[in-house]
């Protein structure tokens, strides 16, 4: 999905990210924090940090970040573990349609389950070589490069697979269901 050496409609690189919080920026227990993927599943799946860590499906990802305000930061390495390897082990009911993110400030995203289980999708564990911040989303974030960052919500603790669609924060005040960046999918078409 993403185009070698171009960049999408509307978006412009800068060097460097600019930081956003829409709900403040969580205090985080790692010895507490867990990744639960439940829902429209046959097996509830919980890990910790260091299991997420120990992963065998552990992956590089050098791809453009694309914030919908856009700007673009080009070739960020995320590091984590492959998003449809750990949907896989929860195994997914036929009726699975989509997948929602849900954070520890309660923010939450929602994804077509197919964008989530793209080979490039990840949890991220680490940017650039180093294990995220705390204002990067650490202990772990999605990464679907293909779609704008908002879907690549910070702070996650929950992987909800869902039969229906249901809008996350930024859904439910006007952004695009989806957020392609190759098809500029920023905001909802009006009815």
């Amino acid at each position: 999905m993403e185009r070698a050496n171009s960049l999408p409609i509307g978006q412009r690189y800068i060097n460097r990210f600019i930081i956003y919080s829409a709900l403040g920026t969580p205090y985080v227990d790692l010895q507490k924090w867990r990744l639960t993927i439940d829902g429209e599943v046959e097996q509830t799946l919980t890990l910790t940090y260091k299991e997420l860590l120990s992963q065998q499906s552990w992956c590089e990802v050098i791809r453009d970040f694309h914030c919908v305000t856009k700007w673009s930061v080009p070739s960020v390495k995320f590091e984590g573990v492959k998003l449809k390897t750990l949907i896989a082990k929860a195994r997914p009911k036929p009726a699975a349609k989509y997948v929602l993110f849900g954070c520890l400030d309660g923010y939450t995203t929602v994804v077509p389950i197919e964008d989530a289980l793209s080979d490039a999708a990840l949890i991220a564990l680490k940017i650039d070589g180093q294990p995220l911040r705390i204002e990067q989303g650490f202990p772990a974030r999605p990464f679907i490069p293909h779609l704008y960052a908002w879907k690549s919500a910070k702070w996650l603790h929950l992987i909800r697979i869902l039969r229906e669609y249901v809008d996350g924060y930024w859904e439910a005040r006007g952004y695009h269901e989806r957020g392609n960046v190759w098809s500029e999918e920023r905001f909802k078409k009006e009815i």
